[in-house]
């Protein structure tokens, strides 16, 4: 216990957290969106758009992360394409993770019956309002498992970053092992947040259905009272 509050350690280890947590949250987001797009690049009747996403998570997720890191600090500045550090770790978990968010998709995807795309298309609606109305509404259902080990992994990929100098719990754990820490004691307190926001990524998934059904039973609610009452008037019998 003794470590946490010696040489400013306790300012060390919350710095690196809180920058795990926004590296990991930045990073998330931009593979939910990129993911998404790409799925939808997988199942577009254009052939152009399918090959962009097939060579895409080919490409990505054959590719060690660390090589991604590499690529991303090194190469893309000779470029002319500078941004910090934090951001470049941001774009290179995002665009690895996205590769798996769009397979994850794409399987889900698969496992909704023809007849509804074909009934959408028989309505009148464009690829784009089947996909977005029909398709991934029901696809959501069955994603959320494989989903949730894909960004429980995310924050603990994140640790990479931390060797390409952006100040996050693995970089604070080279820093405290630079102070003569014994490894076992550096160990417990640099694992410990990473179970945190494991753990609260877990819980998160496991209560989103619940959270998304709420929403749409509010929404419905809140537009059903918007709707006006169509009254008719009965006339009384004389």
């Amino acid at each position: 216990m003794d470590i946490l509050f010696e040489h400013g350690n306790f300012a060390l280890l919350r710095d690196g957290f809180l920058q795990t947590v926004e590296l990991s949250a930045l990073a998330a987001l931009l593979a939910l969106l990129l993911g998404t797009l790409l799925a939808a690049f997988r199942v577009s009747p254009v052939p152009v758009l399918r090959a962009f996403g097939a060579v895409w998570v080919t490409v990505f997720r054959n590719t060690p992360l660390t090589l991604l890191f590499l690529a991303a600090v090194f190469t893309l500045p000779r470029l002319d394409v500078r941004f910090s550090p934090f951001t470049f770790a941001v774009l290179a978990l995002g665009f690895y993770t996205a590769a798996f968010v769009c397979e994850v998709l794409r399987s889900g995807i698969n496992t909704v019956p023809l007849g509804q795309a074909e009934a959408a298309r028989s309505l009148g609606m464009t690829f784009g309002q089947t996909l977005r109305l029909v398709i991934l509404p029901q696809a959501a259902k069955t994603v959320m498992g494989p989903m949730s080990s894909v960004f429980i992994a995310l924050p603990r990929n994140s640790a990479i970053a931390g060797a390409f100098s952006v100040a996050e719990l693995f970089q604070a754990q080279a820093s405290l092992t630079d102070l003569g820490y014994p490894i076992v004691v550096i160990f417990f307190w640099v694992a410990l947040p990473y179970l945190a926001i494991s753990a609260s990524v877990g819980v998160l998934f496991h209560y989103l259905p619940q959270i998304v059904a709420a929403a749409g039973r509010l929404v419905r609610g809140l537009s059903e009272r918007g709707t006006p009452v169509r009254t008719e008037t009965v006339e009384a019998n004389q």
